[in-house]
């Protein structure tokens, strides 16, 4: 059986692990593939900002960077940032794979214009413009701006640990609102921009009348079809560091850690 490994950007216990792991009901998983969650070691609490996402890559760097040693066949990120893919590629020959580089292919599969739901704090409302220019750095690093005919945004409390448990009834509806003003305003295929958002999914995908697309479970999808097919990242393109510091990385983490425990 082929194994792998997902790692969430943030240390959760088994809780939010959970949570994590609950993606895979939407989605059809076969049964030669085993997945694996697993938390970084320590991180910020949020993740509104440059800061937070710099934290965020070296833990999910550190959380990966012995997969291939541990067994695992594939490895990808639960963050639609993409964050760590890089650098893990750097160091790994199984494939790594990026959820919002994917999700983002596949919407132009479906459709001429792709459109992002965007989640804002109603408490920190100044991280909105630094959201807007997340998506749109994302959008260029992949090279898919000119797909993406909007960022539209809902309010939400921030929780990624506990997502929108109790909050459905609430927020559900102004996502949908939000899917309603991009798909007016051109879009042809939404994208979640969380894979905090997976819950959503299937309400959503029920209440409009355009592909939603889900980050996470559709980079399992391709899991699958990477395996299968027997691919993985072009060393050209991402090239082995001539010395690899994994234990120096580990240490790093270990560190921090213990730091975050202290206090």
């Amino acid at each position: 059986m082929a194994r792998a490994l997902i790692i969430v950007p943030y240390a959760f216990g088994e809780n939010g692990l959970a949570h994590r792991r609950a993606q895979q009901a939407h989605v059809k998983i076969p049964t030669d593939i085993e997945f694996e969650y697993r938390s970084i070691k320590a991180g910020p609490h949020y993740f509104l900002g440059r800061h937070d996402e710099f934290l965020i890559e070296i833990g999910i760097f550190e959380a990966g960077i012995d997969a291939q040693n541990e067994g695992f066949d594939a490895v990808s990120v639960d963050t639609m940032s993409d964050s760590g893919v890089a650098e893990l590629r750097a160091v790994l020959d199984i494939p790594v794979v990026a959820p919002g580089r994917t999700m983002f292919s596949y919407a132009v599969m479906l459709g001429g214009k792709f459109a992002i739901l965007a989640q804002v704090d109603p408490q920190y409302p100044q991280y909105q413009s630094a959201g807007l220019a997340f998506y749109r750095n994302l959008l260029k690093k992949t090279e898919f701006t000119q797909f993406c005919s909007g960022i539209e945004f809902f309010e939400a409390p921030s929780n990624a640990e506990n997502l929108y448990d109790g909050h459905e009834a609430e927020v559900f509806p102004r996502m949908a609102e939000a899917g309603r003003r991009a798909i007016d305003a051109g879009a042809e295929v939404l994208c979640l921009g969380s894979t905090t958002m997976h819950q959503a999914g299937p309400y959503l995908s029920e209440h409009l009348p355009v592909p939603v697309l889900n980050p996470g479970p559709v980079s399992y999808k391709i899991i699958q079809a990477m395996l299968g097919l027997g691919h993985s990242h072009s060393r050209a393109g991402h090239p082995s560091p001539i010395a690899r510091e994994g234990a120096m990385v580990h240490a790093m983490l270990d560190a921090a850690r213990a730091l975050k425990e202290e206090n």
